[in-house]
């Protein structure tokens, strides 16, 4: 029987297609072993936030998540599946759940060894409190983008929630003008709603306080009364001046300097008290952010006006002896801007032995200072005592103490939860659950 020439070429083609299709794979599949390996290797295996776990068993190995992904290579395939190999990098966009044809994915908060505590929300943003809502990052969602959707979703659930409030009552009091606040209060007024937005601080939320020039990751999202907005990376300065902007034109109004006491069930919905008033509402939207009360570090000396808890201006920091405490971005962030400044010698201290909750950008930063003699890296410390011209520092076991002139404390901060269980809103702290 003579082999038909036609039928050969096509085998000869899908054999070379086939094998390129294989080294390709297997080449992918050996960079992905190897930044899985570094990861391990650097202590990086702890996500931030939310992150992707991914069910082996319904996993076909197609790469869609891979390639979704817009934060690069956080996903990689492994043995045919998908696995993620940089979990720190990871800032739970969800492009990966959204794309996988097998709903292999799952997005999750914290992981078997570090929880995280989350408040009881609904798909509606509805708490299990009837009547109050929680958007943004205090419901465990960090993205620019996510907030400003969440923000303008949870207005659309408040709405048809129904139950306007009375003459003497808003319909929905917002607390918070961060990313979330913002697109609720534009939602708001979209709707018609009679609200009042009230913030402690300043505008922007936690946008406000990152250091000046920090580039702000965001995606495309749809704000209430604008439209799309495309920013995909921008400086801080540029997206609160656009916010601002939009406020203006808008003539979107907000209680700045107002701090929210209490929530208490009233007959019109709730009554919240302030530190300048007391309003009665329907509905309550709580878009304060995770921060909360800065995490202090609880040694003598710390009550110093040298001490603060965020970075405004590196500039103030020249010719200065500098500590910073910390090891998320908001710390390398710091320390890598003041090192930056003329005449200072700066110290970052941290109380792990890797940067595991910091994106690579950062940690690439700081270690160019520090080979560079910028910056010097204290791992595995822990500050003991703050002195008015120095601080003492103990570093497995050893004491030292450095020259110092002012200290940040970038530890985080303490989610407000006695202020949630006051509400009677219930917090679950989460490991590696939805």
């Amino acid at each position: 029987m003579t082999l038909n020439p036609a039928i050969g070429v096509y085998a000869l083609v899908f054999g070379v297609i086939w094998s390129l299709y294989i080294g390709l794979r297997s080449r992918a599949e050996a960079r992905s072993r190897a930044r899985k390996a570094a990861a391990a290797e650097a202590g990086l295996l702890e996500p931030a936030s939310l992150h992707p776990k991914i069910d082996a068993s319904k996993c076909v190995g197609c790469g869609a998540c891979v390639r979704a992904c817009p934060e690069g290579d956080i996903l990689g395939l492994i043995n045919g599946k998908a696995e993620l190999v940089e979990p720190s990098h990871c800032i739970g966009h969800g492009a990966c759940k959204e794309v996988c044809p097998r709903d292999a994915i799952t997005l999750v908060f914290g992981t078997e060894k570090r929880g995280v505590d989350i408040p009881d929300v609904g798909a509606d943003f509805q708490t299990n409190v009837p009547g109050i809502f929680i958007a943004g990052e205090l419901g465990g969602m960090g993205l620019i983008r996510n907030a400003i959707e969440q923000g303008r979703q949870a207005i659309d659930s408040v709405r048809k929630r129904g139950g306007r409030g009375s003459a003497d009552a808003y319909d929905v009091i917002i607390v918070g003008a961060g990313p979330a606040g913002f697109s609720a209060s534009l939602a708001a007024m979209e709707h018609k709603l009679r609200f009042l937005t009230i913030e402690q601080d300043s505008f922007g939320g936690t946008v406000a306080h990152f250091p000046r020039g920090k580039l702000v990751m965001t995606a495309p999202a749809t704000l209430p009364l604008v439209g799309k907005i495309n920013f995909k990376e921008v400086q801080k300065e540029k997206l609160l001046t656009f916010w601002q902007e939009v406020a203006r034109k808008t003539g979107l109004k907000v209680n700045y300097g107002e701090q929210v006491e209490t929530v208490t069930p009233s007959s019109s919905g709730f009554e919240v008290r302030t530190t300048r008033a007391c309003y009665r509402t329907s509905s309550v939207l709580l878009a304060i952010g995770r921060r909360g009360t800065p995490r202090k570090l609880d040694v003598d000396g710390e009550d110093q006006p040298k001490v603060v808890y965020r970075l405004i201006d590196p500039e103030q920091y020249r010719q200065q002896h500098v500590l910073v405490v910390g090891g998320g971005d908001s710390a390398l962030e710091a320390a890598a801007s003041i090192a930056e400044q003329p005449g200072t010698t700066v110290t970052l201290s941290h109380r792990s032995d890797a940067f595991s909750r910091a994106k690579l950008k950062n940690r690439e930063r700081v270690k160019a200072a520090e080979d560079t003699g910028q910056l010097s890296v204290l791992l595995q410390s822990s500050i003991r005592r703050i002195g008015r011209h120095d601080v003492e520092i103990e570093q497995q076991g050893q004491y030292m103490k450095v020259r110092n002139d002012a200290v940040i404390v970038c530890a985080g901060g303490i989610l407000p939860t006695a202020f949630l269980k006051s509400i009677g809103i219930e917090v679950e702290t989460k490991y590696g659950t939805s």
